[in-house]
């Protein structure tokens, strides 16, 4: 469970991005949402893996990000965990990045959510998805790590 007074407390992270997406460019956006989300979220009852951002209107939400209500959720609330909630950022980086997504092959991914403050954050990655060929090198690249953590740890015993 993380605790909402660390400034640095991850809530959840979106692993899968690193291996789908470059990362060109992060952001910190902050998020709209209801209580019984917020309870949820310190619970650890979030999964990040099929968001995504869009642009509507001029403004940012994420989409996918699913939040599973607490059974203890009050019964007047009748909770959706998969809406589509909006995201809080200035104006002008909201346009930097409307400009930077409408060229090609550019797109908006959610990486992690976090406490700050006592507030809940999304950070979000300007991101260019990846060929299967450099998919094929990331996986090379983390086994290669791997292989090299072990020979160490078999070296120092």
């Amino acid at each position: 469970m993380a605790n909402p007074k660390d400034s640095t407390a991850r809530i959840a992270e979106n692993k899968k991005a690193a291996y789908n997406y470059f990362f060109e460019e992060k952001y910190e956006a902050g998020m709209v949402l209801q209580g019984w989300e917020v309870k949820a979220l310190r619970e650890g009852k979030v999964q990040l893996t099929d968001g995504y951002v869009v642009v509507k209107n001029g403004e940012l939400f994420i989409i996918g990000c699913q939040i599973n209500p607490l059974k203890t959720a009050s019964t007047h609330v009748n909770p959706d965990s998969i809406r589509t909630r909006k995201l809080l950022m200035h104006k002008d980086e909201i346009r930097r990045l409307i400009g930077k997504v409408e060229q090609k092959g550019y797109t908006l991914v959610p990486l992690n959510l976090h406490w700050k403050g006592g507030r809940v954050k999304c950070e979000v990655a300007l991101a260019k998805g990846k060929a299967e060929h450099d998919k094929r090198d990331t996986i090379r690249d983390r086994e290669g790590k791997r292989e090299v953590e072990r020979a160490m740890k078999s070296r120092n015993r």
